[in-house]
């Protein structure tokens, strides 16, 4: 079964808290730190991997992402100090391969 994932990107100063839903959260936290589409993360400069969840079925996610999405800043910066309290980009060490 394949996996989908909710995840947040944070700017270098964590001002800024982006909410993505994908299927290939490898591929695509790459596409992120590569700015490799000009959308919202490459507008605010978000390429560090601060959260993410993992589901077994998209619709999960994408329906997890919306109540995120639905939720004031503060209810994002709960769930990510309850895992990762320093805002580290959770992604360092990940090695990048794509074609």
């Amino acid at each position: 079964m394949k996996k989908s994932y909710v995840y947040f990107m944070a700017n270098k100063n964590n001002t800024v808290i982006y909410v993505g839903v994908t299927s290939n959260l490898l591929k695509r936290v790459y596409q992120h730190k590569t700015k490799t589409y000009k959308g919202f993360t490459y507008k605010y400069n978000c390429d560090k991997l601060i959260y993410f969840e993992e589901f077994d079925d998209i619709n999960q996610a994408i329906s997890r992402e919306k109540q995120i999405k639905s939720g004031n800043r503060k209810r994002k910066e709960s769930l990510v100090n309850t895992d990762n309290p320093e805002w580290n980009d959770v992604s360092d060490g990940w090695l990048f391969y794509f074609d």
